[in-house]
């Protein structure tokens, strides 16, 4: 098992389709890569540089655990810097809203604490960037979970459960509103034993959920994937 070995930043862009809300998706290569093959937001990891533009102090990966939110500063610098290298989007970094943060589980080879950021889409044609990016989507949450369930595209478990967030907003304005008037929930992944052939995540608040932050018999707050047929469950 891993340490987190640094800070990520990744930001859905959001903007009002002929349907309601849609959001960007950008399709990793399929063979090579981090996230190899699937459709993700913009982002990537937070740089020296980036804690350097935002007056901040890097963590000492060595020292105690600090408070997550000393880094979110840099993530934000971060998150503009990848949105522009990947989409050639450019945002203000006043304009991302603080709406998640993620913690991979202590089995992932890779451990990035990530924190989700909601933004408008600003007016301009995207630019991918090549080799990192072979193509791109607006979609409203609930066609891309179809899509992937349908095992025509591939999302991640932080991608997946985040578009089903979203798609209880009827518009962009709705749901940057709520992320600006509430905490961002911590997300600190754990995978559950005993349910194979499923594979099971589970978040603070699950029954199962190891240590503190289990929850009473019956809470669920997981995701149970089976294939390409996901289901995130939380009561």
């Amino acid at each position: 098992m891993m340490t987190l070995v640094g800070t990520a930043a990744t930001v859905v862009l959001l903007r009002d389709g002929e349907h309601g809300i849609e959001v960007l998706l950008l399709e990793r290569p399929r063979h090579t890569g981090t996230f190899a093959g699937a459709w993700v937001f913009p982002g990537g990891r937070v740089d020296p540089e980036d804690y350097d533009a935002a007056g901040s102090v890097p963590p000492d990966l060595e020292a105690e655990p600090r408070n997550p939110e000393k880094d979110l500063p840099a993530a934000r610098i971060a998150g503009v810097r990848e949105t522009v290298e990947e989409t050639g989007l450019e945002l203000a970094p006043e304009s991302l809203v603080e709406l998640s943060c993620w913690v991979p589980p202590l089995q992932a080879p890779k451990r990035l604490r990530t924190w989700f950021f909601l933004a408008p889409a600003p007016a301009g044609e995207i630019r991918l960037n090549p080799g990192e990016l072979i193509d791109y989507a607006w979609l409203r949450p609930g066609d891309a979970l179809q899509l992937h369930r349908t095992g025509k595209m591939l999302l991640v478990a932080p991608t997946f459960v985040t578009l089903t967030l979203l798609q209880r907003f009827q518009d962009a304005a709705a749901a940057l509103e709520h992320a600006a008037g509430a905490v961002p929930e911590t997300f600190s992944s754990r995978l559950l034993d005993g349910y194979e052939p499923d594979a099971v995540i589970a978040w603070h608040g699950d029954e199962e959920y190891p240590g503190e932050g289990t929850g009473q018999p019956g809470d669920r707050h997981r995701l149970v994937m089976r294939g390409s047929d996901w289901r995130y469950e939380r009561n």
